[in-house]
């Protein structure tokens, strides 16, 4: 991830012939007659742009501009220039999302820190990855009541997973990114936001394109990095896919001294009972992204860098709003209603994420030399954070972590042999039915608690529907 979230650093050009073919040559356009000095506009870099499609210069180079201008090429010159004009002229909604695809497919096609540059999916991986599927959904049948999720297995690679995921994204963003957009335009006294229309316009301009090259960075990043279409805990990809990346899966068994088809197994296993859950609980996925909008809603925006960003705003160098952007606008409102949102949404991936590894051990214990290897890895991976949690907290202030694994865990285990699989299962049926931040504390209360039977409930709503609807037919009988 960037280490400047707000920062409009564009990675090189993704090569025209996939990832396999060769960018162009970096030393095309040197710095020229556009170089910098004091009587060139553009020589302080005003945009804070570190690399433009079609530009000469390498991608962080100090003087975007004056290397544009030395390669005197007018298609560079006009890639550079469009770009430019869709950035100011963007009139979409809070994020630039056009902007954040093409930049995270940028990333992706930069390859990760380690060298591995990403490459479509050959056939004998997709073989590979449909197998360890359709075996992990045949080992679950086995430890959970809730049947098969997946209707599809499908290997990505790290593109395609950009592409899958992005709506997901944008669903979870926007909410807050609105906010942070109509921020950047009360700053303004009253009496002068009347007359500073186009400079609001602009502002809201380059706030969406902000958001756009931060999200596509983040989403690039970490697309070097998932396993799957659920890493995170949330549903990102399309309902009833089953998707892992074969590459990533390559490198997250690298260092384990794991089997590579154990590694693959087990993290098809994950995918898999993620599957069942968002497939087969259809409240869930509302539930989650509720919960993170709620949280969301709480996040206040500092303004104050904002104003003072705006209050000494030159046109030459709106790097200055840049800056202040990422110094961390964002800050969680100490309020009663802030804590709950927090603490239901802390649940529910715990809750999720602890009921995933509780039944994938069950189906693997057994079956899986290095489970418990692979378990703990995957605990340590998700508690600590990763790029999800940074992701997160760079865009919208939100960490998306399962603080309460380790206890949803050991809460769903003793479930299982309290109630059954089934019993265990059950509580899906409603959120009301699940376990609360102070069931994590009291795991042994709650699974001795006498259950709730939303049956009963749902027999008595029946039956007096069915007296409602007899009455009217009643009615409109005795009129005739």
């Amino acid at each position: 991830m960037s280490d400047t979230p707000f920062g409009f650093g564009l990675p090189p050009e993704e090569p025209e012939n996939g990832d396999e073919g060769k960018k162009k040559d970096p030393a095309g356009g040197g710095q020229g007659s556009g170089g910098q000095g004091g009587g060139n506009p553009f020589g302080a870099n005003p945009f804070g742009f570190g690399g433009l499609p079609g530009m000469g210069g390498p991608g962080g180079a100090d003087n975007p501009f004056a290397a544009m201008f030395g390669s005197l090429n007018p298609n560079d010159l006009g890639a550079a220039f469009q770009q430019l004009g869709q950035m100011l002229s963007y009139e979409g909604g809070p994020v630039n999302w056009d902007m954040a695809k093409q930049i995270a497919r940028q990333v992706v096609a930069q390859g990760t820190s380690d060298g591995t540059k990403d490459a479509s999916v050959g056939p004998a991986e997709k073989a590979s990855v449909e197998e360890a599927v359709r075996l992990a959904d045949l080992w679950l049948d086995g430890v959970t009541s809730l049947p098969s999720g997946a209707s599809t297995a499908v290997a990505w690679s790290r593109a395609e997973w950009v592409e899958a995921t992005l709506p997901a994204w944008q669903q979870l963003v926007d909410p807050v990114a609105e906010r942070v957009g109509a921020a950047m335009g009360d700053v303004l006294p009253e009496e002068m936001q009347a007359m500073a229309g186009p400079l609001i316009g602009m502002m809201r301009s380059m706030g969406g394109a902000m958001f756009g090259q931060q999200i596509g960075q983040a989403v690039g990043a970490l697309a070097g990095e998932v396993v799957g279409s659920t890493d995170v805990g949330l549903p990102l990809g399309p309902a009833g896919k089953a998707a892992l990346l074969p590459l990533n899966i390559e490198a997250f068994g690298k260092d384990l001294g794991v089997p590579k088809d154990e590694v693959r197994l087990y993290l098809a296993l994950r995918e898999a009972a993620h599957q069942r859950l968002f497939a087969h609980v259809p409240w869930l996925r509302s539930h989650l992204f509720g919960a993170v909008e709620g949280y969301a809603r709480g996040i206040k925006v500092d303004t104050s860098k904002l104003e003072d960003a705006v209050g000494q705003l030159d046109p030459t160098h709106p790097e200055q709003l840049q800056e202040a952007l990422q110094q961390g606008m964002f800050q969680p409102e100490d309020t009663p209603e802030q804590k709950a949102a927090l603490a239901r949404l802390e649940t529910a991936l715990a809750l999720v994420e602890g009921w995933v590894d509780a039944v994938v051990h069950e189906a693997a214990k057994s079956r899986l030399t290095s489970a418990d290897a692979l378990r703990e890895t995957l605990r340590r991976r998700r508690a600590s954070g990763g790029p999800a949690e940074q992701t997160f907290a760079t865009l919208i202030g939100l960490e998306l972590r399962p603080r309460r694994l380790r206890d949803a865990a050991r809460l769903w285990a003793s479930l299982t042999d309290a109630r059954g699989v089934d019993g265990r299962d059950d509580l899906w049926e409603h959120p009301d039915m699940l376990p609360t931040a102070s069931d994590l504390d009291d795991p042994d209360g709650f699974v001795h608690r006498e259950q709730l039977d939303f049956s009963e409930l749902d027999k008595m709503l029946g039956e007096a529907a069915g007296k409602r609807d007899r009455s009217e037919d009643d009615e409109d009988d005795s009129d005739k």
